[in-house]
C-alpha cells in the first residue's frame, strides 16, 4: 500500500511533536489541573531510586524463564524518566533536571536496551544469557527506550544544552550504535521479507526508530541516511499491513490492538508529516479504516473485551491514539468512543505507560477529547471478521462472540470455534486470556501451558485428544448470517483435532499433562451451530461423530449452581444472573480452578469453574 507512494515519498522536514520546553505558548497554556498533576508525577519521582540492573538479573531469565524481576526494573525507570521530563516541561524550574540527568546515564549505561526475552539475532531462537556488544538486538523494548531517550533530548534540548552538550552528546552516540547503525545493517525478522507471519513488533519499532531519527538535527544524522530509514520502514509497513485482510480484524485481540494498530497509526501519522503529506489518502483506504475501528467493534463494556488468544479481557482505556486514528480515517464512531472512554479513565495520564510520545499525544489531545460533543452513538453493530472467523453479536442483554478460523493465529491458542458469552456487561463463558509470560510463552513448550489448550477453552475434546497449534488446524465450511433479529455462525470443526484422524494427536491424561500419542481412531465431523435469537436466548449446537467418547469443557467466571432435571438435562444458574440449559448431556460436574498467576488473578480474582459434560453424538446449550 504504502510502496505505492515510494515515487512520491521524500523527507522534507523533521518531525516535531510538539513545543520543546522553550515553547512556552504550549505548555503554560495547557489546563491548570493538568500542569499540577504532571508536576505532582514529577514530584513523586524526585529522588527516583535507580535500582541497578546487573549481569546476574539479566541471566536469570536463561536459568529459570522468569522475566519479571528484570523487567520490573527496566520499565520502572522509563516510567520514572517519563514523569520527570513532562514535569520539567511544565514547570521550567530546572527542579527535575538532576534526576532526569540521572535516568539518561542509568539507561545509558545499561548494557543492552533490549529485554533477555528477546535477547536473539533469530526469531524464537534460544537467548543468549548476556548480550553481544557486537551485535545489539532491536526489539521492542529497545526501540521503545530509543524512542523514550530521543523525545527526552528533543524536549529538553534547550535546558540539557545549559548545563552541558555532552548529555546530547552522548544521547545521539547510543542511538547510533545500538539503533540506526543496526537497523540500516542487519536484518531484523520483525522487519519482514514476504514468509514470515509479522505482528506488532513490526510497526510498533519502526514507529520508534522514526520517533528517534526523525526527532535528531540534520548534525546528527544525515538527510540522506533518515531518508534511507523512511524507505525502509514503509516496506516493513507494507509487509505488516499483507497479514491483515480487508475487515482490518487484528489476529492478535484487543489488547494487542494497542501495540499494532496504533502503532500503524503513529507511522503512518510520522511519515504523513514528514513528507509533506503525500501519503494522506492512504488513512481513508477502507482496509485501515476497518483496522482503525477494530477496536469499536469487539468491545463488550466498560473495560471488558473479546478476548481470543494471548489477549487479555481488560484490554485498557482508549485515549488520544484512537481519537486521532478516527479523525484521520473519517471514523467519526471511533472519536466518539475514545472520547467517551478517554473521559471514563481515572488514569487520563497513563501514569504505567513506557512510552513518553503516547503520554504526550494524550496532553496534546486533552482539552479537545474533555469538551469534543459526541454527537453519534459508538456502540458497534453486529460483524462478522471474514479474515479470521470471528463473530460479534449484542443486544440489550447478551454479547456474544465466536471464533472459527484457525490455530494460526499470532499469540495463538488452540481455541478454534470457542466462544464467550456476557450478560449485562458482566463475563458468563469466559476465554481466561494468558497467564504472565515467561521462558515457556514463546518456546516450544507454549502448549504445556494450560490455559493455551483447547480442554481449557468452551470446546470439547474426543477420549482426551486436544486441538493442535497450527493454521493448518482450522474449522471449515464456515458460514455466517447476521440480521436484526438473528445471528447464526455455524462450522466444521474436526480439522483443528486433524491428528485424531491421521493416526495420532495431543492427548490430556488425567493429571492434566499433554502428550503425544499415536494410533488414535479418528473423529470423523464435529459440527458447531451458534445461533444469537436476539432479545431472547444463545443457542449452541454441537453435533460429532466420532469412536471417541466426547467431553464438553466450558469455562466461567462464577461458580454455577448445577441441578440435573433428568437423564440428560441439566441446567446451569449463576449468581449475578443467567442460565444455561443443557440437552444431551450424560454426565456434568463443575471443577473450581486456583488461579495463583498475578496475571490471571487481575482478570479472574482467585479462581474460575470448569464445567465438564460428557456427550454422545449430539449437545445442546440454550444461554439467557
Amino acid at each position: 500500500m504504502l510502496t505505492e507512494y515510494s515515487d512520491k515519498i521524500r523527507l522534507v522536514n523533521d518531525f516535531t511533536p510538539c513545543a520543546d520546553i522553550s515553547g512556552r505558548d504550549f505548555w503554560d497554556s495547557l489546563p491548570g489541573e493538568l500542569r499540577r498533576e504532571l508536576i505532582r508525577n514529577g514530584e513523586a519521582s524526585s529522588s527516583f531510586d535507580w535500582k541497578r540492573l546487573s549481569a546476574s538479573d539479566y541471566m536469570e531469565f536463561s536459568r529459570t524463564g522468569d522475566r519479571t524481576r528484570y523487567e520490573t526494573i527496566y520499565n520502572e525507570r522509563r516510567c520514572a524518566l517519563d514523569h520527570l521530563v513532562l514535569a520539567e516541561c511544565v514547570e521550567n524550574k530546572g527542579r527535575f533536571l538532576g534526576d532526569i540527568i540521572n535516568g539518561i546515564y542509568f539507561m545509558l549505561e545499561e548494557s543492552t536496551w533490549c529485554i533477555p526475552a528477546h535477547n536473539s539475532m533469530i526469531r524464537d531462537a534460544v537467548q543468549d544469557p548476556l548480550p553481544d556488544y557486537d551485535s545489539p538486538v532491536i526489539d521492542i523494548f529497545s526501540g521503545e527506550t530509543a524512542a523514550i531517550l530521543a523525545l527526552t533530548e528533543y524536549l529538553l534540548h534547550p535546558a540539557l544544552s545549559e548545563v552541558t552538550p555532552l548529555i546530547s552528546r552522548d544521547i545521539d552516540f547510543r542511538l547510533k550504535e545500538r539503533i540506526f547503525i543496526p537497523y540500516m545493517n542487519y536484518h531484523f525478522w520483525w522487519m519482514g521479507d514476504g514468509k514470515s507471519q509479522m505482528n506488532n513488533w513490526t510497526v510498533w519499532i519502526t514507529q520508534n526508530i522514526l520517533l528517534a531519527a526523525l526527532t535528531r538535527p540534520d548534525t546528527v544524522l544525515d538527510r540522506e541516511t533518515k531518508d534511507e530509514i523512511v524507505k525502509k520502514s514503509i516496506v516493513s509497513i507494507d509487509y505488516f499491513l499483507d497479514e491483515y485482510g480487508e475487515d482490518g480484524c487484528c489476529d492478535e485481540g484487543a489488547q494487542y490492538y494497542s501495540l499494532a494498530a496504533l502503532s500503524l497509526y503513529s507511522c503512518l501519522e510520522i511519515l504523513d508529516t514528514v513528507t509533506g503529506h503525500v501519503i494522506t489518502p492512504v488513512f481513508t483506504e477502507p482496509m485501515i479504516r476497518n483496522i482503525a475501528d477494530y477496536i469499536r467493534k469487539v468491545h463488550i463494556d466498560g473495560n471488558y473485551y473479546v478476548n481470543f488468544a494471548d489477549c487479555s479481557p481488560l484490554a485498557g482505556r482508549r485515549g488520544a491514539l484512537e481519537y486521532l486514528f478516527g479523525k484521520r480515517a473519517h471514523v467519526p464512531e471511533l472519536c466518539a468512543f475514545a472520547a467517551s472512554d478517554f473521559r471514563a479513565d481515572t488514569d487520563r495520564l497513563l501514569p504505567r505507560e513506557l512510552s513518553l510520545y503516547r503520554r504526550l499525544l494524550q496532553i496534546i489531545c486533552w482539552e479537545e477529547m474533555m469538551s469534543v460533543s459526541v454527537p453519534c452513538s459508538f456502540t458497534a453493530e453486529d460483524c462478522y471478521f471474514k479474515s479470521t472467523g470471528l463473530m460479534t453479536a449484542r443486544d440489550d442483554t447478551l454479547f456474544l462472540a465466536v471464533k472459527a478460523g484457525s490455530n494460526g493465529d499470532s499469540h495463538n491458542h488452540n481455541d478454534t470455534g470457542s466462544f464467550i458469552v456476557y450478560r449485562n456487561g458482566k463475563p458468563l463463558f469466559i476465554d481466561l486470556g494468558v497467564e504472565t509470560y515467561c521462558r515457556k510463552t514463546f518456546s516450544d513448550r507454549r502448549y504445556d501451558i494450560w490455559t493455551m489448550q483447547s480442554q481449557y477453552h468452551n470446546l470439547p475434546s474426543f477420549g482426551g485428544f486436544l486441538q493442535q497449534a497450527g493454521k493448518y488446524f482450522a474449522a471449515s465450511g464456515t458460514s455466517c448470517t447476521l440480521s436484526p433479529s438473528l445471528a447464526r455462525i455455524s462450522m466444521e470443526l474436526s480439522g483443528a483435532y486433524r491428528g485424531i484422524g491421521s493416526g495420532g494427536g495431543w492427548i490430556s491424561d488425567e493429571d492434566g499433562s499433554i502428550r503425544q500419542k499415536d494410533g488414535a481412531d479418528g473423529l470423523r465431523s464435529f459440527r458447531r451451530t451458534v445461533t444469537f435469537f436476539k432479545n431472547d436466548r444463545i443457542a449452541i449446537e454441537d453435533v460429532y461423530d466420532s469412536a471417541l467418547p466426547a467431553v464438553l469443557n466450558l469455562m466461567t467466571d462464577e461458580a454455577p449452581s448445577l441441578t440435573r432435571i433428568d437423564r440428560e438435562h441439566f441446567l446451569l444458574s449463576f449468581p449475578g444472573g443467567g442460565t444455561c440449559r443443557i440437552c444431551g448431556a450424560l454426565s456434568a460436574e463443575v471443577q473450581s480452578i486456583p488461579l495463583t498467576d498475578p496475571r490471571l488473578r487481575t482478570c479472574w480474582g482467585g479462581q474460575v469453574y470448569r464445567i465438564r459434560l460428557k456427550a454422545d453424538s449430539r449437545i445442546r446449550l440454550e444461554i439467557s
